[in-house]
């Protein structure tokens, strides 16, 4: 597979996963934003933390801590005490470090170029890239478990993929995105949404995915059945 050319399936998944995601994407908080300090909050909350969680602690959280200054004028044990539930307290001191370095060194304002971000406290490769396409709709890839996975099965043969490593995929990823800023925007979320609700690691739900025609697995299976 050239690096530059897009698998022969490719258009017809954007457009059925596209289609999809604007009539039932989920509605979730931090989709309404695109204040950099809100989604990297949510970013950092829902590392290792399923949605449903984070959705009991995100408001409450921002409005102990509104800015980026305000979390990093604040104690560590603040910081924890309104992460106390969420589990992984590291994320929290992360967090916390990161908007402090945010302050001294980048006068309080959240980068939008993932190598910036990835060079913060507790920021990889994917939060760097959901940051840059969330907050700032930069045209850049947000891969993460779910989405790697979708890409997997999705485009891969079962030869193809045990060839792929992370590198590849993400190449992968950064083919499919579109050109339009706002829709490489949706198209990052539906992949979430697309992981999280039907193609998920153990039962993916094959039968009623919206993508399936367009998907070399859920065809296989479909040709089974």
């Amino acid at each position: 597979m050239r690096q530059h050319r897009q698998p022969a399936n490719a258009l017809r998944f954007k457009r059925r996963l596209l289609r999809w995601f604007r009539a039932q994407g989920r509605d979730l908080p931090w989709r309404r934003s695109r204040d950099p300090y809100e989604v990297l909050v949510s970013e950092f909350m829902l590392q290792q933390t399923q949605v449903t969680r984070v959705r009991e602690y995100y408001s409450q959280f921002l409005k102990r801590f509104p800015t980026v200054r305000h979390l990093a004028a604040s104690s560590p044990g603040a910081v924890r005490e309104a992460w106390d539930g969420l589990g992984y307290y590291r994320r929290a001191s992360n967090l916390h470090q990161l908007a402090k370095t945010i302050v001294e060194s980048h006068d309080g304002s959240i980068p939008s170029e993932p190598a910036v971000l990835e060079a913060l406290p507790g920021v990889g490769r994917y939060t760097a890239g959901a940051v840059a396409s969330f907050a700032y709709e930069r045209r850049v890839p947000a891969v993460d478990t779910n989405v790697a996975r979708v890409l997997r099965r999705v485009f891969l043969t079962p030869a193809a993929d045990g060839a792929a490593g992370p590198l590849q995929i993400w190449n992968l990823a950064r083919r499919l995105l579109p050109s339009r800023r706002q829709t490489a925007w949706d198209f990052n979320q539906a992949m979430m949404d697309l992981g999280s609700l039907y193609c998920t690691a153990r039962r993916p739900r094959c039968a009623s995915c919206p993508v399936r025609p367009a998907c070399h697995t859920g065809s296989r299976r479909g040709s089974r059945a």
